[in-house]
């Protein structure tokens, strides 16, 4: 697995690109990125959308070709996890702090926080990284506990909102709840034995592998039938599975822990 992580990176790139890409379109940040009209107080907002969306575009092509590659995914680690304590968990935490459904895309920036980490964590130490650099590299063993407590979370959801979830499933698939029941189970478990490192690469794979199944039979034709639903929202999630997908894949290939 490991052999291949150049794809697995690829995909956690195209997913930051389009996510920068649709903030391009819709002139504004997409709501994983910073919530809507959130937060008041930021002046000229569509010039920041354009800054974040084009640099978050260059640093995901460093990404693919590797020009300082390791570095620039530690960089883009730390500022999204500056973002998710600085600007989401304030957000989140004011208006509905209680429904857990509503801290959605404050946890998948935990998750973009921590693949980051982890993708740097798939390139080799550079030795002539600067200092600050070399401080933030100590917290690319955090990268694996970021992303699978969102994976944990959106499991225990499967339960939560049981009736919603089950809605997603395609309607050619019998058995709705059944499979709302199997994904969340199959979700809390591999989100636990990879942090616990019981079996984690088997279940990083199995993980990754059904990830990218939703990506296939659930979330390309979502986006498809709902393409302009809430700014193309559903086209977002397209792009998430198939990074959180990258993430595992990298997850499961890797021999001890990070490096």
């Amino acid at each position: 697995m490991e052999n291949y992580n150049k794809i697995w990176r690829f995909f956690f790139a195209i997913m930051l690109m389009a996510i920068a890409v649709q903030q391009l379109i819709v002139a504004d940040f997409r709501p994983v990125i910073l919530p809507y009209a959130y937060p008041a107080w930021l002046p000229g907002r569509l010039i920041w959308t354009w800054i974040i969306s084009i640099a978050l575009i260059m640093a995901c092509l460093a990404v693919i070709f590797e020009i300082k590659a390791r570095s620039v995914s530690i960089i883009m680690g730390v500022i999204f996890l500056l973002f998710l304590l600085l600007l989401h968990i304030p957000y989140y935490a004011n208006i509905n702090p209680q429904f857990l459904g509503a801290w959605g895309n404050a946890f998948k920036m935990l998750v973009l926080s921590g693949g980051s980490f982890i993708v740097a964590g798939s390139f080799p130490k550079d030795t002539n990284a600067p200092g600050l650099i070399k401080q933030a590299e100590k917290l690319i063993p955090m990268g694996k506990y970021f992303f699978c407590t969102t994976i944990i979370v959106f499991g225990i959801e499967h339960f939560m909102y049981k009736t919603f979830v089950a809605t997603l499933v395609p309607d050619w698939i019998p058995g709705h709840l059944f499979w709302t029941y199997l994904a969340g189970v199959a979700l809390i478990l591999s989100g636990l034995a990879i942090v616990l490192n019981i079996k984690a690469r088997l279940a990083a794979f199995l993980l990754s592998l059904m990830i990218f199944l939703w990506f296939i039979m659930l979330h390309i034709p979502r986006g498809i039938a709902y393409p302009y639903t809430d700014h193309g929202n559903e086209w977002t999630s397209v792009f998430e599975s198939l990074g959180f997908s990258g993430i595992a894949f990298i997850l499961a290939g890797r021999q001890n822990g990070a490096k």
